[in-house]
């Protein structure tokens, strides 16, 4: 009975994720989703990135446990942004696509080119969820330890791009390095980018690949 039980959870979550990318899509809306340890540096990588790249139409659904602090900080920035809170979920370690669904309603996404789905820091839970998504992101920070990719593979292994990012902390914080050579051991396919939030370093870079991903499914922007 419990196997049963976690098919049909599954499947009722992949049902509606498959509705919210169809949404998303008509909507010409690619999304993203965004997932990382607690403190890896989302959303200061989403601050940093509407900082270096003004033009590109971003809106934010920011997931965790309780709070809005994440949101407040979009907000600040000018960036559309919906907070989801699991507190009243049972306080669950990931979003779902039904939270997803919900809180689509809250954003204007006639305004919107680019969705980033800011999933809660976790490397286990987040990636067993479609949520609806076009692509999927890590986030993974020098001062976590370069053998995280080794030790969570299925976050890594389904990740579209994994922003390897403090880098500028150095080598005393961490081996961005390593930190790459793991994340290929598990993820040959993916794109790698290093990154810092402090100093600006490759979120040109990310911007980029924001704009081919819409190019690959709606034109260019």
């Amino acid at each position: 009975m419990e196997i049963k039980v976690v098919r049909k959870i599954l499947a009722e979550n992949d049902a509606q994720a498959a509705a919210n990318r169809r949404r998303l899509t008509r909507a010409r809306v690619a999304a993203v989703n965004l997932m990382g340890s607690p403190g890896c540096g989302k959303t200061s990588l989403l601050e940093a990135l509407r900082a270096a790249a003004p033009r590109l139409r971003l809106g934010v659904m920011e997931g965790d446990i309780a709070t809005t602090a994440d949101a407040e900080r979009m907000a600040a920035c000018g960036i559309p942004v919906v907070q989801i809170n699991t507190d009243r979920f049972g306080s669950a370690c990931h979003l779902a696509a039904n939270m997803v669904s919900a809180a689509l309603d809250a954003l204007p996404l006639e305004d919107l080119d680019i969705l980033v789905i800011e999933n809660i820091g976790n490397l286990i839970c987040p990636g067993e969820f479609d949520l609806g998504e076009h692509r999927r992101v890590v986030v993974a920070s020098v001062a976590e330890g370069p053998e995280k990719p080794l030790k969570y593979p299925l976050m890594f292994r389904r990740a579209d791009l994994v922003l390897v990012n403090k880098v500028d902390l150095g080598r005393q914080a961490g081996d961005a390095a390593q930190l790459c050579r793991n994340v290929r051991k598990v993820n040959t396919d993916g794109a790698v980018i290093r990154t810092s939030a402090r100093t600006g370093l490759g979120l040109r870079a990310w911007a980029r690949w924001l704009r081919r991903l819409h190019a690959e499914l709606f034109g260019k922007l």
